[in-house]
């Protein structure tokens, strides 16, 4: 395993450079977290469709466990179990917009991940960068479990567990444990302390920030080991169900599901479980006594547990409900926990947000309104009470709020609005109005038929945990 230690120390080391102002050492979050052992037990897979280009070239990188989708490059990096999904990257002929500027695509977009050390990280969506249109680029950068990297351009970054970075091109940067980032600027050698959720937008701000009490009893990095905290446990306990998923040499379907609906093989469907036409249900997606109505859709590591999605429901990627009831396009952001209890649903209404990296952790039965945006940490009626907010209230903020630990400055309207044209987009691109209303295919009616392809580790000698050099193209 010599080569395999060399990259990871590799990648420690270009991290390390890059975070020096911060004194920060990536070496005990990056080395023994995952044992070698784990490099030789998963084969990495890629999915092949009519509908994405494919290319894909893996030279001198370990990827075990981890699944690619559309073009994509991987050069000295370490994969593990991570999901890089390209079926949103631009097309040749595309075009760009940005700041009122038109910037043609010249060629199809490929992610290029770089000297990166990536753990059960999800990679979606495609670079928000105008300088480099065609490149989807992961450089120098230590992203952990459960994080993800969202339209965002990394280098030189280090990403604590279970955050996010969304449409934001970072550099240099240091982001917490549980931390959410949005920017509409370039982000350079910043830190995003654990816990803080920050939308931070042309026209307005969005801040908000955990109770250090509160976010370690839901997750804490642990220099050295393993995360800790409900949000672990409630993942850890549910791993191995996904083992006979990715040991069988055959599909199974376990539930019946429409031609204009997918239902990615590397999901987990248990219990009672309904899929509607038009719903996306991605790899590594958790279904269990779920109803998922007609355009609504579950991405990877999201959990829809005892609920009901009622219509064009939006489940981001890491976000769980459990127990709940969801009412017409209810958006339920990345790496959120709505953890209802038996007895004790949550119910929310139709058209409301749940913003990225909320936990309601329930301790009697919640019923949330139409329209509402929820934010923090909310278990009952007086939490819910200072950590929401009716969007048409919040549109009509022109100054700045502050409600416990959340402020937000600016345009109300242009923050609610923005929100509501990317659920939007969202929905059309995952094919939830295929049919009566649009004619326009998604990922719902385009990932209905993928064939999957196993790539092999070598597993003596000096190379041993590494994949050869791999280039496929179509």
């Amino acid at each position: 395993m010599k080569q395999l230690e060399k990259l990871i120390d590799r990648v420690v080391a270009r991290v390390n450079v890059n975070l020096r102002n911060f004194s920060f050492d990536a070496e005990p979050f990056a080395k023994d977290v995952v044992p070698f052992k784990q490099m030789l037990r998963f084969n990495a897979f890629y999915g092949v469709t009519s509908h994405h280009p494919l290319h894909v070239n893996f030279k001198n990188s370990s990827l075990a466990g981890s699944y690619f989708l559309g073009k994509c490059f991987t050069d000295n990096a370490v994969l593990y179990k991570t999901d890089v999904r390209g079926d949103e990257l631009k097309r040749k002929g595309d075009t760009m917009h940005f700041q009122g500027m038109e910037v043609p695509v010249e060629k199809d977009e490929e992610i290029h991940i770089k000297d990166s050390y990536l753990i059960k990280t999800l990679i979606h969506n495609y670079s928000h960068d105008p300088e480099a249109p065609e490149e989807f680029l992961i450089r120098n950068t230590l992203a952990s479990f459960y994080s993800n990297i969202h339209g965002a351009l990394v280098e030189g970054c280090y990403i604590a567990p279970f955050a996010t970075v969304d449409l934001t091109s970072l550099h240099g940067c240091k982001v917490g444990t549980f931390a959410f980032v949005q920017s509409a600027s370039d982000l350079y050698h910043e830190e995003i302390p654990d816990g803080t959720i920050w939308m931070n937008g042309e026209t307005f701000e969005f801040k908000y920030t955990y109770d250090p009490e509160v976010l370690a009893r839901y997750i804490k990095n642990v220099p050295g080991g393993k995360p800790e905290g409900v949000l672990w446990d409630f993942m850890e306990d549910r791993k191995d169900d996904y083992s006979d998923i990715y040991s069988s040499a055959v599909s199974t379907t376990p539930v019946t599901v429409s031609s204009k609906s997918a239902l990615n093989r590397y999901a987990y469907v248990a219990g009672d479980t309904h899929i509607h036409e038009n719903v996306l249900v991605s790899q590594r997606a958790y279904l269990d006594n779920a109803w998922m109505g007609p355009g609504t859709n579950a991405q990877e590591h999201s959990y829809v547990i005892n609920s009901m999605l009622e219509k064009n429901d939006i489940t981001a990627h890491g976000a769980k409900i459990i127990n709940a009831n969801l009412g017409e396009r209810v958006f339920v952001g990345f790496n959120s926990f709505i953890n209802g209890k038996p007895g004790m649903p949550v119910s929310i209404g139709a058209g409301s947000m749940v913003m990225p990296h909320t936990i309601i952790d329930v301790e009697e039965p919640l019923t949330i309104p139409e329209r509402h945006a929820v934010w923090g940490y909310v278990r009952n009626e007086e939490d819910l009470k200072n950590h929401s907010i009716s969007l048409d209230d919040l549109s009509k903020v022109t100054g700045e709020v502050t409600l416990g630990n959340l402020t937000f400055s600016g345009s109300g309207y242009d923050l609610v609005h923005g929100f509501e044209h990317r659920i939007d987009h969202i929905l059309e691109a995952n094919g939830a109005y295929f049919g009566d209303v649009s004619k326009v295919r998604g990922h719902a009616q385009a990932g209905h038929m993928i064939s999957y392809n196993t790539l092999q580790p070598y597993l003596t000698g000096k190379n041993k945990g590494i994949f050869p050099t791999i280039d496929i193209q179509p």
